[in-house]
């Protein structure tokens, strides 16, 4: 619940910063600095909310070494959620200083769009609650996973070339040529972004095939054989 309001949260701030930034590069809105300071202390506590669930979980298995917690237990942790750690890490020690003090403030469209792409996050929230609910199997959560889907590709993957087309837009540059236009380390901070949101979203994809094909075969069970 509480990752789902802060998404919620960054979201909405994302959509008014966008919306009200007529130039993308000097145009300013006071929640594009505000709401990272906002949102920073959230960062670290999603990091030990995470490790919190990880240890339960492991305890409620039985394994003797989740009697406590222990340089063992924070290890098993960062190796086995280590790409969800580095990102929350990244947006406290690159994001969130190049976004407060190093863009001499330029780009508030920028760092609105990257405040949108929280929107899927409500869905993916939900996707737990549903399932702790023992609601995997209704319409509902079928529901929600479609739209996670749908809003992680149009918000974590899409808004990348959006942002290239739009940039491109503004300064009449052709999208093909948006890339080279700019310095190489936006080039690269884009890309380094975008990288784990591609593997994520195969991931994403990856689960709702398998459980379409778990689905499908509980039907075919469940139908009447015909000779």
């Amino acid at each position: 619940m509480v990752s789902a309001i802060h998404a919620i949260m960054a979201s909405t701030a994302g959509v008014l910063i966008v919306a009200s930034c007529s130039d993308i590069m000097t145009d300013r809105h006071w929640l594009a600095t505000d709401f990272v300071w906002f949102g920073a202390p959230y960062m670290a506590y999603d990091i030990y909310a995470m490790y919190q669930v990880h240890y339960l979980k492991e305890k409620d298995k039985g394994h003797a070494e989740y009697k406590g917690h222990s340089i063992h237990t924070v290890t098993k942790f960062l190796c086995k959620d280590f790409l969800f750690v580095l990102h929350h890490v990244a947006l406290l020690t690159i994001f969130m200083p190049v976004s407060l003090f190093l863009r001499r403030g330029l780009g508030d469209f920028f760092i609105g769009c990257f405040f949108i792409t929280e929107l899927s996050t409500p869905f993916l929230s939900a996707g737990g609650v549903l399932i702790q609910m023992g609601l995997q199997d209704s319409t509902l959560h079928k529901i929600n996973g479609l739209m996670l889907l749908l809003t992680f590709f149009l918000c974590r993957i899409l808004l990348f070339p959006f942002m290239y087309w739009v940039y491109g837009r503004n300064y009449n540059v052709a999208f093909y040529k948006v890339a080279l236009h700019l310095p190489l380390h936006c080039n690269l901070g884009n890309l380094c972004i975008l990288a784990p949101q591609l593997y994520w979203f195969t991931l994403l994809c990856r689960k709702a095939r398998r459980l379409f094909l778990q689905q499908h075969k509980k039907r075919d069970g469940q139908s009447p054989k015909t000779s």
